[in-house]
């Protein structure tokens, strides 16, 4: 099985980690991973964006022009990649930046209070890791826990102070969507 995902957002978002979390975790449970970064000249505050595809075989393309998923981190990023998710495939949009419904009804589409969740755990910049912690409780294509496990391997040293946090937020994103579509089941 192959999952094409397109994370996108502002610079300074932590788009790419956020990618580049999934690609060492797919290495770390023995998938074939391909990771593609993509920034405006601006960096911080310009357009980012990464696409990420783990398979269970050889990748034939590291590119998709129609991603099973799409992590939207901001308004622009769900207005561009909304027409190309593939049909019966998922949207997570960030509720803190995006003011609008999703019009594909032909998706699973979840909005995300990224921003709020990582103020509450301490740090706004972990939005990234609530969202990737939604997505893969939409979809494991990683298992959370090699997720967790690969980031701790490779962290760099002087970030290991918000280990912890990520694994935080990573869960509290994962929480949020189990409890959300339980809530939609028993509605």
């Amino acid at each position: 099985m192959e999952t094409s995902i397109i994370i996108s957002g502002f610079g300074g978002q932590g788009t790419l980690f956020a990618g580049q979390v999934l690609a060492y975790a797919a290495l770390h449970a023995e998938k074939h991973v391909t990771w593609i970064p993509s920034y405006g000249p601006e960096m911080r505050g310009g357009t980012a964006r990464c696409t990420v595809i783990v398979s269970d075989e050889e990748i034939g393309s590291p590119l998709t022009r129609n991603p099973y998923a799409v992590v939207a981190l901001n308004l622009p990023s769900l207005d561009k990649y909304e027409p190309l998710v593939q049909s019966g495939g998922i949207l997570i949009a960030n509720s803190s930046l995006i003011n609008r419904e999703m019009e594909r009804t032909d998706v699973r589409g979840f909005y995300i209070p990224a921003a709020k969740i990582a103020e509450e755990i301490g740090n706004p910049r972990l939005s990234n890791m609530v969202m990737i912690g939604a997505l893969l409780a939409v979809d494991p294509v990683i298992p959370l826990e090699v997720v967790k496990q690969s980031l701790n391997e490779h962290i760099p040293e002087r970030h290991r102070k918000t280990l912890t946090m990520n694994f935080e937020a990573m869960e509290r994103g994962a929480v949020f969507v189990q409890e959300t579509l339980l809530t939609k089941k028993s509605a």
